[in-house]
């Protein structure tokens, strides 16, 4: 083309001082198409300028596509103002260029520069191309027609605004071509791929397969294709099924919680999913509620249980009707599969049963030995059997009871005692069993509680033994009254003085409580005293009690006790006094026996020696009063002695609530008669706390460990020796073997041995 056919673009004429340019002054834009194809470089629009005649002009262009990346896109010539195009244009790259085109003379601005629009005209060089090559989406099973699956897309890189860049949409192809060619349609404009037929099933076609075309220049122009792929998800269109419809199966009775039947079910819906797990109802024969259904852990069985106890005599078969559906509801209407479960109660022996299983009667505790207290009886349950049922006592542990095993009448045995430690809250309770005869017996429990009426049948007694008080103001003795009978038989109590006892002491009850008051009269004398008592019930039933009271030279309260060594000792005779005095008595006999003995050998004994192995006794020494001898000084203490050297006889298991001090005399005073000093020894060892438990309370003396020798508190003395039979202290050990020997052979010269024991002489006894 002619620089002279080339549209001309003059620069605005501008006027006045301000340099104004005229309003309907407007630049067109220029249009050239994209992908032209040149030759290059191509004239485009020639530039000019008013001042071009009247002085040289020299063209200039700027902007970006010419002085500006991409540099050299537009050139323009110097001297003609010609504007070329060096290249092909894409408008998808640029769609528009703005340029500004300058006319200089000699450095100069001839004129204002002028703004160049070029616009690049599309052309349909670009096919639409989808956005992924494949599409996913999803739709149950159970939708509408019409209702929406998911959209596809494709873009076109060409002007939206032309045909170029419209695309349209449709389906070329459907995999599978059933139960439908034609299950799913296309919306052309938006690509939305929406459900056309009904149909769908997933057990059948789980899966479908779209080939979608779009095509640009609105469904006539360039095109691509992609594959839309959906999946059918399962709705609960399909109802679980039994895979057995009626069962026979059998359950014992009179248990609970037994496994009685599985139920399996299938279901064509998906496996795991809420659309095919299954759940169970018993929808007939379970008006008493004996069984219960579960859903199994794979959820495709029915576990059926006893939840009541079943029984054969009331209901022998039971029939079920079961019913299986799923987790969700159903999404369309079907049939619910029901199967019908026979279950068959297995007999077994069942015990007797008590009716009520704890049975009260209420007797008084003296009722006479052979009163019937109650008839038990206990009903077999299997009527069915031909049974009889007997009794028996399971923990009469007081074997006050006796049942009849046929009757079970049951009466009394022995006397009953409602104070007896197997009674609780005046309740005695037996355990009653009731068995049948059957080949493996069974047995029910009942439960007897017999209420024992109190009856006044225990005597009232001081509860303290000993008590212990001052001499000088001192504080009364509280002493607890116990009656192991109940109210209205034991308290308010009275207690009397006996004897002479009021004469120093004064004791008081309380009428609201169970204790008495004790306290001297005057100021008594230290030492130990014997208070006897005689305690009324409410009943006027009477006990004696003897208490012991340690009087202490103090004042008050007791903190210490101090008894003098010649206290008086008051008392009065009592069984344990009378037989630590027979004991005393004997052991005085055997010591005059020994005496005696020893005269008849000391002279045919002279040089006889026992043998060393032979274990001996302690030298003692005695004194005769007469013939001339002189008095000796005895060392009485050697009848102490064996206590000293044996702590170990003391007894200290259990102390006295109040403990005093015994004090044991260890030599008598001058001129003291002997029998004084053993007399008040023997009333120190009676009421000291710790005297050991043996045949004497005192030891008088220890010949060592191991003595094969019985106790000597055995022997019998007699009045005469010819009554005494010496030859039975041979069964006392080696130790008087020898000693029954030498006695018997020298009886007859006991009165006529002129053989003295020498003052000071040393014998062996």
């Amino acid at each position: 083309m002619g620089s002279q056919q080339l549209p001309a673009i003059e620069f605005p004429h501008v006027s006045g001082s301000l340099r104004r340019m005229k309003r309907e002054w407007v630049i067109p834009p220029i249009n050239f198409p994209e992908n032209d194809r040149g030759p290059y470089p191509t004239a485009m629009v020639k530039i000019k300028s008013s001042q071009d005649n009247k002085v040289a002009i020299t063209y200039k262009l700027t902007g970006p596509g010419a002085d500006q990346p991409p540099e050299g896109v537009f050139i323009v010539d110097r001297r003609s103002g010609v504007l070329y195009v060096t290249q092909p244009l894409d408008r998808e790259k640029t769609a528009r260029y703005s340029l500004w085109a300058h006319a200089v003379n000699e450095g100069t601005n001839a004129e204002l520069p002028m703004e160049l629009i070029i616009n690049i005209i599309d052309q349909n060089d670009n096919a639409p191309k989808f956005t992924q090559n494949l599409f996913y989406g999803k739709v149950s099973e159970s939708a509408d027609i019409a209702d929406s699956v998911m959209r596809v897309t494709a873009v076109d890189n060409d002007d939206p605004e032309t045909s170029n860049g419209i695309i349209r949409y449709w389906i070329q192809s459907q995999i599978p071509q059933l139960p439908k060619k034609d299950m799913f349609e296309i919306n052309p404009v938006t690509g939305m791929i929406s459900v056309m037929e009904g149909g769908l099933d997933r057990e059948i076609y789980s899966e479908y397969k779209l080939i979608i075309e779009a095509a640009d220049m609105e469904g006539e122009g360039l095109t691509d294709t992609c594959t839309a792929v959906i999946t059918i998800t399962d709705s609960n269109d399909n109802a679980p099924q039994f895979t057995i419809k009626s069962i026979s199966t059998a359950a014992p009775e009179n248990e609970v919680g037994v496994e009685v039947v599985r139920l399996k079910a299938t279901d064509e819906d998906k496996l795991g999913s809420p659309n095919a797990n299954t759940r169970y109802s018993i929808i007939k024969g379970n008006a008493g509620e004996h069984f219960n259904i579960t859903t199994g852990s794979n959820k495709m069985e029915g576990i059926l249980t006893t939840v009541k106890e079943l029984d054969f005599e009331s209901i022998p078969v039971f029939t079920l009707l079961v019913a299986v559906t799923n987790e969700v509801p159903f999404s369309v209407p079907v049939s619910t599969s029901t199967a019908t479960v026979t279950v068959t109660v297995v007999d077994k022996n069942e015990p007797p049963v008590f009716s009520p299983a704890e049975i009260h009667e209420m007797i008084s505790e003296d009722v006479a030995v052979g009163s019937s207290v109650v008839d038990l009886r206990a009903k077999d349950p299997d009527t069915a059997r031909k049974q009889s049922v007997r009794y028996k006592l399971q923990n009469d542990t007081a074997r006050w009871l006796s049942i009849d095993k046929d009757t079970g009448s049951v009466k009394v045995k022995s006397s009953m005692d409602r104070e007896s430690h197997y009674v609780k809250d005046s309740k005695y309770t037996v355990l009653v069993l009731a068995y049948d005869n059957d080949t493996v017996p069974a047995t029910g429990t009942g439960t007897l509680v017999v209420n024992l009426l109190d009856v006044n049948d225990h005597r009232p007694l001081i509860k303290q033994r000993k008590a212990i008080l001052c001499n000088s103001d001192p504080f009364p003795v509280q002493l607890d009254i116990v009656d192991l009978d109940g109210p209205g038989h034991a308290g308010p109590f009275t207690v009397e003085l006996q004897g002479e006892h009021h004469i120093n002491w004064t004791i008081t009850t309380n009428s609201t409580s169970n204790v008495a008051t004790l306290a001297p009269k005057r100021e008594l004398s230290p030492g130990a005293y014997y208070v006897l008592m005689r305690i009324y019930d409410v009943g006027m039933l009477y006990q004696d009690s003897t208490l012991d009271v340690e009087v202490c030279q103090c004042q008050g309260a007791v903190s210490y006790c101090f008894v003098s060594r010649y206290a008086p000792h008051l008392h009065i005779p009592s069984l344990a006094t009378s037989v630590l005095g027979a004991i005393f008595g004997v052991l005085l006999l055997l010591l005059i026996l020994l005496l005696l003995l020893r005269r008849r050998r000391r002279k045919s004994e002279k040089d006889f020696l026992f043998p060393e192995d032979e274990p001996r006794s302690n030298i003692f020494y005695y004194d005769e009063e007469g013939g001339g001898e002189e008095d000796r000084e005895y060392d009485l203490s050697q009848l102490h002695r064996g206590l000293d050297n044996r702590p170990e006889v003391f007894c200290t298991d259990v102390f006295p609530t109040v403990q005093t001090c015994t004090r044991y005399r260890l030599e008598p005073q001058a001129n003291e008669d002997i029998s004084n000093f053993i007399e008040d020894n023997l009333n120190a060892a009676d009421s000291d706390p710790t005297a050991p438990p043996y045949d004497s309370l005192l030891v008088f003396d220890y010949e060592g460990v191991g003595s094969d020798a019985s106790s000597l508190s055995s022997i019998n003395s007699s009045d005469s020796d010819d009554e005494q039979d010496f030859q039975s202290l041979a069964h006392w050990g080696p130790r008087f073997s020898r000693l029954a020997d030498l006695y018997t052979r020298r009886i007859e010269d006991d009165d006529d041995d002129d053989g003295e024991t020498l003052p000071g002489k040393t014998e062996w006894v």
